[in-house]
């Protein structure tokens, strides 16, 4: 195998060769070793390995004393002797104690894995280098499988940061330990006797003045002091940003050039809507966006367009004043949902809005009965259903329309693109986009996730809405909770409570529904108070007569999971309990609290929780008492949870950074964002000389999908 490595070295004709040899010739590694690095890490190439950065750094550059350890030292690098060393316990359970000790002090080093191995490499008298991080047990300090080397074969850097890479158990117990990896990646950068080839061009380097890809690579594993390190950070996090706004801007500037419909007019449907239907006056909010959306329907090109508003904004209504647009100038439109019951709650309010205007509107989804489709595909292909609203049953090859001119999609996080792209094909030419998300998006998830849409935001509710008020309060305070509730239902308001589970689990110590429901009609006795209940799991038959009974106010309390999240408005209901509100992610509990608020009467949205809570809970309770502002809220979430846990981010596989971070690096999206339109400015396709290696990485990383016209 070694042979092997050298020959690839060899006859490696360029670094790209040498770093497309695959993992098992790096010398050190072999078939078996290869196939779990495979397996367990994705690294499959000389290339991949290099880019298996490490996870942090430890300073091996001081050593101390024994008597210096303290409880908060992390990692410590000791030089001592070993002064005894002992088996103790049974045959197959024992553990190996060794007696460690320098000028200072004595300390004990423990080993459960690897006994025997251990036990005859280490020599009792002799002299040892450790590195490890101090435990403390029963008030005395010792290290628990710490690395150990002979000072003669010490090869501690003397200087510098010694990196850690993450592994698992399964490489551990093959010798593949963050020592190891360090070792074999010392080997990989000891054979790369050329340099790595450079993909952004020197106009951007100098400008920004970045390290070169050569150097950021081989320092970002070895740096001898933090200067380095941060240096080679900076220049790998601003690469992964600038590659990400290369592809997104040129799918946006694709965009710009994909001739779709005109809508030049303002009809009689918008006119009578706006004139006769519309309940409020549009906030200035909803003006603004209605204008920058009729621009883009006006100007000959597809409309890509993200709209953002919190809960209860009104982007529904735009979207229909868009959609009535379309219809004046001859088109159809459709919207699609992600659920059934917030498709169906689309339609209601649609429909509802509508009254008294002439215009067909219909409603598809998975539970639509065949009589009713045969009925909907005749209106859609003769032109009489205007508007369709419905779920993923909008893709299937059977919908076809006369004039499909516009495509609304409401949360498109939870629709994958193929799904999407069915929708355009249903078009002779690429419909208009309206993308609505009822989560705000933080400015730096939106400039990298959604960078290739133009934005609208709507920042102002609707008049006459009162602030929820929203209060934490523990367990204990349970008594003085239904006190209030009763107030509040004597003065002829509704309330919500929505719990976690639907049943009670043995693992998970939450409120389950089933025993909320019980609690709540007894603490709320008939005739008085009449209780519904409501979840995911009910017949749909129950499930709309539970709603239809609270909606007219025939039962006042609804106990219910998180199923009404979305789809359900009811004006008159004013005060939403979240149990276990500890439990729920900050969007989540920010989308509850929205359903609330609806009316002119003080709403209350109250958090129910353990008094034991967790850092990162008692943060989420408390920003969500703090601020209404979806936007302030989806920031904290963020920060809270990385960029991967946020719902459909992990979809789009734009966020799979190795180093850049969303949460402390907007000034170096920002700067990424200037840099790649500078140069998409100067050379579009990418063609001129400075620029063909980025173009040529840029193909290597997103293929066709970087000329891609889906949104």
């Amino acid at each position: 195998m070694q042979n092997i490595s050298f020959f690839f070295r060899i006859f490696a004709t360029s670094m790209n060769d040498y770093l497309n040899t695959p993992i098992e010739f790096l010398k050190g590694i072999g078939p078996q070793r290869g196939e779990l690095l495979r397996k367990e890490i994705g690294v499959f190439s000389f290339e991949d390995l290099l880019n298996y950065l490490p996870f942090r750094y430890v300073d091996k550059s001081n050593y101390i004393k024994i008597n210096d350890i303290k409880t908060e030292n992390a990692y410590v690098l000791i030089q001592g002797k070993i002064l005894s060393k002992e088996l103790v316990g049974a045959k197959f359970k024992s553990r190996l104690v060794v007696r460690f000790a320098d000028e200072t002090g004595e300390i004990d080093l423990v080993w459960f894995k690897g006994v025997k191995w251990i036990n005859d490499k280490l020599k009792i008298g002799e002299n040892y280098v450790i590195f490890g991080k101090p435990t403390l047990f029963k008030q005395t300090y010792n290290f628990t499988h710490p690395e150990i080397d002979s000072t003669n074969e010490n090869k501690v850097q003397k200087e510098g940061f010694y990196p850690m890479y993450n592994t698992s158990e399964t490489m551990k117990n093959r010798g593949l330990t963050s020592k190891a990896i360090s070792k074999l990646m010392q080997t990989l950068l000891d054979g790369m006797s050329m340099s790595i080839p450079e993909i952004l061009p020197s106009s951007v380097l100098q400008k920004y003045q970045l390290i070169s890809r050569d150097s950021a690579l081989r320092l970002v594993h070895f740096p001898k002091n933090q200067e380095e390190l941060i240096r080679a950070q900076n220049r790998i996090k601003f690469e992964e940003l600038f590659l990400l706004q290369m592809r997104v801007l040129k799918q946006k500037s694709q965009h710009k050039l994909e001739k779709s419909y005109v809508f030049s007019k303002v009809g009689d449907y918008f006119n009578h809507f706006y004139k006769e239907n519309l309940p409020f006056s549009l906030t200035g909010a909803q003006q603004r966006v209605v204008k920058e959306i009729r621009k883009d329907l006006g100007s000959g090109f597809q409309m890509n367009r993200l709209l953002q508003g919190d809960v209860g904004s009104g982007k529904t209504l735009v979207a229909l004043m868009t959609m009535l647009i379309a219809a004046d100038n001859g088109f159809q439109s459709c919207l699609m949902a992600p659920t059934e019951i917030l498709a169906q709650q689309h339609f209601k309010s649609i429909q509802k809005f509508l009254t008294g205007l002439d215009i067909g509107i219909g409603l598809l989804t998975g539970s639509t009965k065949t009589k009713e489709r045969r009925v909907l595909h005749e209106g859609l292909q003769n032109g009489t259903i205007k508007i369709l609203i419905g779920t993923h049953a909008l893709i299937e090859d059977v919908v076809q329309f006369q004039k499909l001119g516009l495509c609304v999609i409401d949360e498109q996080h939870r629709f994958g693109v193929a799904q999407r792209s069915k929708l355009w094909a249903k078009s002779q030419f690429p419909p208009h986009i309206l993308v609505m998300t009822a989560t705000p998006i933080p400015r730096t998830l939106a400039m990298t996730l959604y960078g290739d849409l133009d934005t609208s935001i709507i920042d102002e509710l609707p008049p006459n809405r009162k602030p929820i008020q929203t209060l934490h309060r523990y367990d204990n305070a349970r008594l003085k909770l239904y006190e209030f509730l009763k107030q509040e239902i004597r003065k002829g308001r509704q309330v919500y409570v929505v719990y976690p589970l639907i049943k009670e689990s043995e693992k998970l110590d939450l409120k389950d529904l089933e025993e909320g429901y019980f609690t709540m009609c007894a603490e709320f006795p008939r005739p008085e108070f009449q209780v519904s209940i409501l979840h995911g799991k009910m017949p749909q038959a129950e499930k709309d007569l539970g709603m239809k009974l609270f909606v007219e106010n025939k039962t006042q309390i609804m106990v219910s999971t998180t199923v009404i999240e979305v789809g359900v408005d009811v004006s008159n209901a004013t005060v939403m309990v979240i149990e276990n509100a500890e439990r729920f992610g900050l969007s989540q509990l920010h989308q509850l609290r929205g359903r609330v608020g609806r009316g002119a009467e003080q709403s209350y949205c109250i958090l129910m929780s353990h008094q034991k809570l967790s850092n990162d809970a008692k943060q989420r309770l408390d920003t969500m008492v703090k601020t209404n502002d979806g936007f302030k809220i989806a920031e904290v979430d963020l920060q809270l949870r990385g960029p991967g846990d946020i719902q459909g981010t992990q979809q789009s596989g734009a966020l799979n950074f190795k180093l850049a971070d969303l949460t402390k690096d907007e000034r170096i999206i920002r700067a990424a964002r200037v840099a790649a339109k500078l140069v998409l400015d100067e050379d579009s396709d990418l063609r001129q000389p400075q620029n063909q290696a980025l173009n040529r990485h840029l193909q290597k990383m997103f293929g066709d999908t970087v000329w891609s016209k889906i949104s």
